[in-house]
C-alpha cells in the first residue's frame, strides 16, 4: 500500500495545485519513485489512497503498468496512515504487506527492500520498518525514532535524548494490526508501539542515503542530492 492521500501542507505552494504524490524530484512524481522501488522489488499490484486532487491522481497512475494500482479513495474523510490501512483491508487481504509513504526516496548501495523481504519471519514479527542512520538523512530534523537490538528488535527513544535510527517511510506488516483500530482517522504510531512492548517491531536499517521530502526545502536538497550522486 502507497499512502498518498495527504494534503501536503507542508509542501506548499508546490502543492497548491496537486496531491504531494505528483510534487517532482529530478524529473519524477514522488509516487513514480516509491512505485519504482515496489515493482524492483518485485511487487505486483500496490493499493493507492487519494484524498487531495485524488481525480489528478488517478488519472497520473492510469499510465502505469507495473505495479497494477488499485484505488482505495478517502474523498470523503482523510483517515490518516492507520485508517487508510484499515479502509483498505478488503483491497490488500490477509498476507504481509509492504506500506510506504510518498515522500521518502533514498540513494540504496545494497537491497534495501530485499533486505527487508529477507528478514521477514511472520512467526516473530507483527511489522519490520526500514530505517536510515540520523548521519544519512536529507530533510530529517529530529533526534531520532527508534534503538535497533541486535537481535533486530526496535525500541523506541522514549525519554533518551537521541536515538540514532530514523523511520524512513516504509515497511512490512500484517495488515491484521490495524483491525482494532477505531473507527476513521487514527495513526500507525501507537500501534508500533504496542508491538515494540510485546517484541514483535523489527527493523532493517537502509545502505544508502535517504531524503524525507517533507517541504520545498528539502525537495530541492533531494534533488541536487540526486543529481550530484554520480
Amino acid at each position: 500500500m502507497v499512502l498518498a492521500a495527504g494534503l501536503g501542507t507542508r509542501m506548499r505552494p508546490l502543492t497548491d495545485d496537486r496531491p504531494k504524490a505528483l510534487v517532482e524530484v529530478d524529473g519524477r512524481a514522488l509516487i513514480d519513485h516509491v512505485l519504482d522501488r515496489l515493482a524492483e522489488a518485485g511487487v505486483e499490484e500496490a493499493v493507492v489512497n487519494v484524498h487531495w486532487f485524488a481525480d489528478r491522481l488517478e488519472t497520473h497512475l492510469t499510465g502505469r503498468e507495473r505495479p497494477r494500482i488499485l484505488i482505495s479513495d478517502e474523498r470523503d474523510e482523510l483517515l490518516e496512515t492507520g485508517g487508510g490501512l484499515k479502509k483498505a483491508r478488503p483491497l490488500l487481504g490477509d498476507e504481509p504487506v509492504f506500506v510506504a509513504n510518498i515522500d521518502s526516496v533514498w540513494i540504496d548501495r545494497g537491497d534495501a527492500l530485499g533486505d527487508l523481504i529477507r528478514m521477514w519471519d511472520p512467526d516473530l514479527m507483527d511489522a519490520a520498518l526500514l530505517l536510515a542512520r540520523r548521519e544519512s538523512s536529507i530533510g530529517f530534523e529530529g533526534a531520532g525514532d527508534v534503538f535497533l537490538g541486535e537481535d533486530g528488535r526496535l525500541t523506541f527513544r522514549g525519554e533518551a535524548a537521541e536515538a540514532p535510527y530514523a523511520y524512513m517511510g516504509v515497511h512490512i506488516t500484517k495488515p491484521q494490526v490495524v483491525d482494532d483500530g477505531p473507527e476513521g482517522p487514527f495513526s500507525l504510531s501507537p500501534v508500533w508501539r504496542r508491538l515494540a512492548a510485546e517484541g514483535r517491531l523489527f527493523g532493517a536499517v537502509l545502505d544508502g542515503d535517504w531524503m524525507h521530502v517533507g517541504d520545498p526545502q528539502a525537495r530541492d536538497e533531494a534533488e541536487a542530492r540526486l543529481k550530484g550522486r554520480a
